[in-house]
Formats: C-alpha cells, sequence, structure tokens
C-alpha cells in the first residue's frame, strides 16, 4: 500500500541555487527528449522507449558537462519516466498532450532513492509537537541537508521524494512512502451517504434518516478584486524588470492562497463525510462539458437554442473543484474500507420523486422546490436529488432498489465493489 505525504523546505540560499541547477537540467532533459520524441515519430513513425533515452544520457553528459556536475543521475532518469507515464496517459486519453517546460512555471525534481529524513529532536517525531510541526532535514544528493517542518510521523519505507517550487517561491517535498502488504478490505456494512454537488450548496447529502447541506465558500469571488488588481499591475510593468517580477510574485500569491484555501475547505469537508459513511454515492458528472461555453447543436438537435444551458455557469464550475472533490473522497474511502459508488450522469435525480416515484419532465434548471402532482409532496431539489442518488446507489450495489421500481441487481460481493470509482475527468 502506497501513501504520500507533503512537508515545507526552508533551503537556504546557496541551496536554492544548486536546487534551481537541477530544476534547469531536468527541464532541459524533459524538453530535448519530449522534441526527440516527435522527431521520431514524424520520422519513423514510432515513439522512443524510456531505454532508449536513458542509453543517449552518457555521451550527452560528455558534451554537456553541467549535465553531471550539477544534476543528480537519477533525477534525470526519473524525468524519462515521467516523460514515458505522460505520453502513455495521453495516448489513453486521460491528460492532454504533453508540453515543452518553461522556467516560468512550477519546477519538481524526483529522487527515486538515497534520501534520508533526519530529526533534530532526541524524540523522532513525538506526539506533543505534531500541531507546532517538528523540525527536521532531508538529505539530498548534490544538495546536503534542507531544513523541514513536519506535522505527523512518517510511517512506512521512503521510496520516492519529489521537490518542487511554486511560482511564488515556497519549496516543499512530496514523500512517497511503501506501508507494505497492509491492504484494507472494502465493505459495504456501514452508513450509505448520497451527495448531490451544487453551486449554491456547495454539497447536499442524505444519509437515509437526516440531511444537511454545506453553503459554497465561493473562493474565487473573496480573491477577484485583489487579482484583478495585481494583474492590471503586472500588465503595465516593463517585460525583464525587476518591478515586473515583484508583481508577478504578488499575482502568483493570490493564486497560491485561493488554491490553498479550496483545498483545505475540500480535504475537511470529504474527512468530515467519509468519517460517517461507509459508502459514498455520487454522480458521474461530464465536468468539462459543463464547462464548455458553447455546445455543438448538431448534438442537441430537438432544442439548439438550450445549447448554451452552463455558458454563464462556466467559471463557477470550474472553480468548484468537483473533480478533486470527488478524487478526495476516492482515496480517503479506500484507506478506511470503504466504497465509492459513481451512478449514470443521465439518472434523473432532480426530477424523480422519492416519496412516490414520478418522474416531474419540466422542472427547470431555476426551480429550487417543487410539489409532486402525484403524491403532493414538496421537494427542496437538491436534498430531493441527494435522497435519490443514495437509493440508486444502493440498486447498484445490490442493497435496495430504485425509485422508479427497477429490479435489483444482485451479485457477489467483489461484483458489487467493482463499481467504486476510477477517476476520470478532473479540475482542480
Amino acid at each position: 500500500m502506497r501513501k504520500a505525504m507533503k512537508v515545507r523546505l526552508d533551503p537556504t540560499a546557496e541551496q536554492k541555487q544548486l536546487l534551481a541547477k537541477q530544476f534547469g537540467c531536468a527541464r532541459f532533459w524533459w524538453n530535448r527528449s519530449l522534441g526527440l520524441q516527435y522527431k521520431t515519430r514524424s520520422t519513423q513513425g514510432r515513439w522512443l522507449k524510456r531505454t532508449e533515452l536513458n542509453a543517449m544520457l552518457p555521451q550527452l553528459k560528455k558534451e554537456l558537462p553541467w549535465l553531471k556536475t550539477d544534476c543528480y543521475s537519477q533525477v534525470l532518469q526519473a524525468t524519462s519516466k515521467h516523460l514515458e507515464q505522460a505520453l502513455k496517459n495521453w495516448f489513453e486519453g486521460r491528460a492532454k498532450k504533453p508540453r515543452f517546460k518553461a522556467k516560468s512555471n512550477k519546477q519538481s525534481i524526483s529522487f527515486p532513492q538515497n534520501v534520508l529524513v533526519i530529526s533534530n529532536h532526541r524524540s523522532a517525531f513525538p506526539s506533543v509537537l505534531k500541531r507546532r510541526g517538528v523540525a527536521a532535514q532531508i538529505k539530498v544528493p548534490k544538495v546536503g541537508l534542507i531544513d523541514a517542518k513536519f506535522t505527523k510521523e512518517i510511517e512506512g519505507i521512503i521510496k520516492t521524494v519529489t521537490i518542487s517550487v511554486t511560482p511564488s517561491g515556497k519549496y516543499y517535498a512530496s514523500i512517497g512512502l511503501d506501508l507494505g502488504d497492509k491492504e484494507v478490505k472494502q465493505s459495504t456494512d456501514g452508513a450509505i451517504t448520497g451527495i448531490d454537488l451544487g453551486l449554491k450548496d456547495y454539497v447536499t447529502c442524505h444519509n437515509g434518516t437526516d440531511s444537511y447541506s454545506v453553503k459554497h465558500p465561493k473562493w474565487l469571488k473573496r480573491h477577484e478584486r485583489n487579482l484583478r488588481y495585481q494583474q492590471k499591475q503586472l500588465s503595465r510593468r516593463k517585460k525583464g524588470s525587476s518591478r515586473r517580477n515583484k508583481a508577478r510574485l504578488l499575482v502568483a500569491r493570490v493564486h497560491e492562497k485561493l488554491s490553498n484555501a479550496r483545498q483545505d475547505f475540500l480535504h475537511k469537508l470529504s474527512r468530515k463525510i467519509t468519517a460517517l459513511s461507509q459508502v459514498v454515492v455520487v454522480e458521474n458528472l461530464n465536468i468539462k462539458g459543463m464547462v464548455k461555453k458553447r455546445c455543438d447543436p448538431a448534438e442537441v438537435p430537438s432544442a439548439p437554442e438550450r445549447a448554451p444551458r452552463h455558458r454563464k455557469l462556466s467559471k463557477a464550475i470550474a472553480q468548484s473543484g468537483w473533480g478533486m472533490f470527488l478524487n478526495f473522497l476516492d482515496y480517503k474511502l479506500k484507506h478506511k474500507g470503504g466504497v465509492l459508488v459513481e451512478i449514470d450522469r443521465f439518472f434523473p435525480s432532480s426530477k424523480l420523486c422519492s416519496n412516490c416515484g414520478h418522474k416531474y419532465q419540466e422542472l427547470e434548471l431555476s426551480e429550487r422546490e417543487w410539489t409532486c402532482s402525484a403524491c403532493m409532496k414538496k421537494h427542496s431539489r437538491d436534498e430531493n436529488a441527494a435522497k435519490n442518488i443514495r437509493v440508486e446507489g444502493m440498486r447498484i450495489l445490490g442493497l435496495g432498489h430504485s425509485p422508479r421500481g427497477d429490479d435489483v441487481r444482485l451479485g457477489t460481493c467483489s461484483e458489487q465493489l467493482s463499481v467504486k470509482r476510477v477517476p476520470t475527468e478532473s479540475l482542480s
């Protein structure tokens, strides 16, 4: 079982220069390798293997001695591995086409081995210091001991350490840990929660007895005015000047603050939901399609005038981070042995009456409440959707029936747990 933890680094000025050299070498090798891949594809009709790229490194180091003196050898080999994975993700439709890297973007390098964590306290990672953070050092090849602050103990064996620097100038280390053969058996015995995602209320949850909702924090709206001002100042600075670099850092800090606020909220919310639930049921949303401003009228021949349905909501949907939230739910449930179930995106969760199963065909997006014409029960749109999503998830697992009266699909435990979520498109 694998796990990762992220810690903040505090390198000295000299260590920053040494890291910058390794960032530059890794970036140079990535761009050169990617160019070779595209050239080989156009001339020979094939892609280079990782072993072929690594075989070019010894000769390249003779031509460019700084590749050998400034950079740890396994950093370049890890870069080749990451490029191979990026191309594979592109071929299989999980990511976009790999691009050349620029110096101004986020930089990162990976060390597959020979990285040690040394605690400066006589009792390594004492529990009394967990909240404040434990002062420690990370020993990195060709850099030395870098000060770090840990907020939790290291579990398992260190496998890979990735050091990165954000556009705002902050350094982090992501430590990959191997927990051994510790496997958690998945089970559906426990509370089942249905979740409906939204823009007014971020989530509306129903666990069979109670319903609750969490308001959308709307991070971008809180920072938008400051971001607009800082971007305007940046656009007025002369390219290459020190004032432009200072303005760029201010813009990067606003973006980083917005990103950190979003991730903090999503981690806390996903932890709260998974702590109270063994099974979580969500909709398989087409987030990429919802973010697009325009739809092809040919895809909606019956009502082309309704094609740009989410045009005014694209920005809000993109900033909500629904895909990131579902990924957080997924791995947190796996760690505790829970299950994340995705129902069909075309399931009419909002239009079905959770009381009698009657379908309200004329429901519009602006209608937040509606009354069932069959049983005269008044519904809150989001709460009703959460109830229907929960029941549909139970039907898929063979634990209940659908509001539409469909037969229950029974199966073995392995067949039932095979519906757990496989991450698809996501926006961060």
